[in-house]
């Protein structure tokens, strides 16, 4: 049978999949709904069938402090009960962090007791009654809850590798500029860990492509022209699963966005005006855009006895290809 390890850690990959289908959505969707289909509640997003059942399945394990952190399933729920809109699956992962930090309390206050010395001296018979009786006065009164921690749940896990370490800190350094975090009160080095950690299971090591991949995310962070996105980090509407496989055009502002597309509808418009001769047709069809409004040439471009080169273009997106 598949121990409990390998039972929470399935599951975990499960919710994980389920965030990862709910935000990788085409553009145009995106364009059109932006902050998530929420026309109602009562029915379960695009790619997060069975979300429930996966999370009912948690609740009715024993999870101990040692599985939440060796499978990291705090993770994947957090960001599952972050990206949903199903009021069900919101209070089911809340029920489940919620029972899941009191391990956590638990485990800080018996840390707290080791410090503070050995066991208490063992009282006389006479001072061992007046305890029992101030401890029964002690449980009556109401328990006070502890102060809430700037951490993230469930905590990420500390790594030894100087490059990781120093990537951090610039992402650190990049999450702080200007100051917005202090206005949200946000942890940016529990969040800027969270990040790299993303980055370094999305690239598997810390070759070239992990720095790129780092170097992008903080210049976009702390570019002045883009404040938006390093804010929608900070407040939890990007998670760091997202921002750690965001594409350079995903990340830029609006007004670039908006001035990369006037830039490619211009470079079109001079390519079609450019172009001399050429025969409208729909018998081919873009393997960029899929459309067949196409316009082609032909040119002898090698000796008389072999056949003409088909230069085609396609009037919607500008790709040009050719047929010999």
């Amino acid at each position: 049978m598949m121990g409990k390890e390998e039972e929470i850690t399935r599951i975990a990959r499960r919710l994980d999949k389920m965030v990862t289908k709910k935000t990788a959505r085409r553009p145009e969707d995106a364009a059109t709904f932006p902050e998530g289909d929420k026309t109602t509640n009562k029915h379960p997003q695009r790619g997060m069938e069975g979300a429930v059942d996966l999370l009912r399945e948690l609740k009715a394990m024993p999870v101990t402090l040692h599985l939440l952190q060796s499978t990291r399933v705090g993770m994947s729920v957090n960001a599952l009960r972050k990206q949903s809109s199903d009021e069900e699956v919101i209070a089911l992962a809340k029920s489940l962090i919620k029972s899941w930090k009191k391990l956590l309390d638990a485990s800080d206050a018996k840390a707290r007791d080791r410090r503070r010395g050995g066991p208490l001296p063992t009282p006389s018979c006479k001072e061992g009654s007046e305890a029992k009786d101030s401890s029964r006065k002690r449980l009556e009164l109401p328990r006070v809850l502890p102060a809430p921690r700037m951490t993230t749940f469930p905590p990420v896990p500390v790594t030894c590798d100087a490059v990781r370490n120093k990537c951090r800190e610039m992402l650190t350094a990049a999450l702080q500029t200007d100051r917005d975090h202090a206005a949200i009160s946000a942890d940016c080095e529990s969040l800027s860990a969270q990040i790299e950690e993303c980055i370094f299971r999305d690239v598997g090591n810390t070759d070239m492509k992990y720095k790129n991949r780092v170097r992008s995310r903080i210049a976009n962070l702390k570019d002045a022209k883009n404040p938006d996105l390093r804010r929608n980090v900070l407040c939890g509407t990007i998670t760091p699963q997202q921002i750690a496989v965001m594409t350079s055009e995903e990340m830029a502002s609006d007004e670039l966005k908006e001035i990369r597309k006037a830039m490619t509808k211009e470079a079109i418009r001079e390519h079609q005006m450019a172009r001399t001769g050429g025969t409208q047709t729909d018998l081919f069809t873009c393997s960029k855009c899929r459309k067949k409004n196409c316009t082609y040439t032909q040119v002898q471009t090698r000796s008389s006895d072999e056949p003409m080169t088909t230069f085609v273009v396609c009037n919607e997106c500008g790709n040009r290809w050719k047929f010999c």
